[in-house]
């Protein structure tokens, strides 16, 4: 399978679905884990679904949609024209679609800035792996490279990563602006090829939209990363880890 044939089988892969037992996409994801521009292009596509989906549960039907149909189904019984009333419901349906489907999927798109998509594509960055920028066990050093490079670098650490040790830093970007990734070891054995397995993702708060109200950690599952996203000061944090034992006692910690 090449990368043209996995695109084209990932255009009908659900995240979080049984399509995963579909051996064609099982073929894909196996693609993917060794093709970053694969994985980059499964993270978009998987985020601009779930964005699409954000907005298909805003919709609500008009008041007396349901009866409109269903009267007029009944008239169309009765006489040979065309029921134009619900042609036009249906070209106006097409085009709300269409709208949406402008703004989630198309670059550009208004909500290609949102934490939802923010938190896809870093997730995606830790698991799918990465160079480190700059490796190092000094926190201090790490703030020096962040400075050097105009990432954040003033950013508060929580208690809970004292417990783990740095190995290094690099700079993502996300829509433009700077993001400073802190690489951690808890000190469990590491998957091949890994060089780290606890991850802080540091980013202007003004850069994401649709961020958490305050300090306190909300949690998720993106992907197979387990997620801590909170705001302290001007900076919104990102703390992933990749099995249940570290997010309880690195993410459940809360912040300092």
């Amino acid at each position: 399978m090449n990368l043209n044939e996995a695109k084209s089988v990932f255009r009908r892969y659900r995240h979080g679905t049984a399509d995963i037992e579909d051996p064609q996409i099982a073929a894909a994801l196996k693609l993917a884990k060794t093709t970053p521009e694969l994985t980059d292009w499964l993270v978009a596509h998987c985020a601009c679904q779930f964005a699409l989906s954000q907005q298909f549960r805003r919709i609500t039907a008009p008041a007396g949609l349901k009866e409109q149909i269903i009267s007029e189904q009944a008239a169309s019984q009765r006489r040979i024209a065309t029921p134009w009333p619900a042609v036009r419901l249906a070209l106006a349906a097409v085009i709300v679609l269409g709208g949406l489907l402008a703004i989630v999927c198309f670059p550009r798109r208004a909500a290609e800035d949102t934490l939802a998509i923010y938190q896809q594509q870093m997730a995606g960055r830790a698991l799918r792996g990465y160079a480190m920028d700059f490796s190092t066990h000094d926190l201090a050093s790490a703030r020096d490279f962040f400075r050097r490079e105009h990432a954040p670098a003033d950013f508060m650490l929580p208690a809970s990563l004292q417990q783990a040790t740095p190995v290094g830093c690099a700079v993502e970007n996300w829509q433009g602006t700077k993001v400073a990734l802190l690489c951690f070891r808890t000190g469990k054995p590491l998957a091949p090829g890994a060089t780290s397995d606890l991850w802080l993702f540091v980013a202007d708060r003004m850069a994401v939209k649709q961020v958490p109200a305050g300090p306190r950690p909300t949690f998720a599952k993106i992907n197979r990363l387990i997620t801590a996203t909170w705001i302290q000061g001007e900076k919104l944090y990102l703390l992933g880890a990749v099995d249940n034992d570290s997010a309880r006692k690195y993410l459940a910690a809360g912040k300092s």
